[in-house]
């Protein structure tokens, strides 16, 4: 039953669980969620810590990897962002060299308010970075990582900046191309 129930999909082994008693132990087992929580993690940017959490099932696992997979940006913050909308181009935040952060001028969710942010690096040893990350205001560390396309994305588990083209602005690092 085993070697059968391998070659389903995830969605098909779960509706096994509802069998009896007796599936649900087989259709349950860590030997089988293993393969399908390491298929459903494949190419994934983020696999949620909580999956990973020391003996926790398997199946647990790839539930909470699946229902973590669906979350989007907080209502709240959807209407706050016209780009979320789909009303207007995306909110932008300017991280300048000097620690601050600010936004374009009339952003109405800015508010103005004191913002900061500082790049911290930790060393082990001989030159050796343990840490690298940045810390806004007292949040939680954000991570930075190059996209393929060679644009920045700064996260953590709640929030998340993304570099955007801004070639429109003055001293935008670009690219801006003409069409002669």
């Amino acid at each position: 039953m085993l070697m059968i129930l391998r070659n389903l999909d995830a969605r098909s082994v779960a509706l096994a669980l509802l069998v009896s008693r007796a599936w649900h132990g087989v259709a349950s087992s860590d030997v089988l969620w293993t393969s399908k929580c390491e298929e459903l993690w494949l190419g994934k940017a983020h696999i949620p810590r909580l999956a990973q959490v020391r003996g926790l099932s398997k199946l647990a696992a790839y539930s909470l990897s699946v229902m973590d997979g669906k979350r989007a940006a907080p209502e709240y913050w959807r209407n706050l962002d016209p780009y979320w909308k789909g009303t207007g181009p995306p909110m932008r935040r300017y991280f300048h060299p000097d620690g601050s952060q600010t936004a374009d001028p009339g952003d109405k969710v800015w508010g103005g308010h004191e913002c900061c942010y500082s790049i911290v690096t930790s060393f082990v040893g001989e030159g050796k970075i343990r840490e690298h990350y940045v810390r806004i205001n007292r949040w939680p560390r954000m991570f930075v990582s190059r996209k393929l396309d060679w644009s920045w994305e700064m996260s953590n588990n709640l929030y998340c900046y993304c570099s955007i083209p801004d070639a429109d602005k003055e001293f935008g690092t670009g690219p801006l191309f003409s069409v002669l």
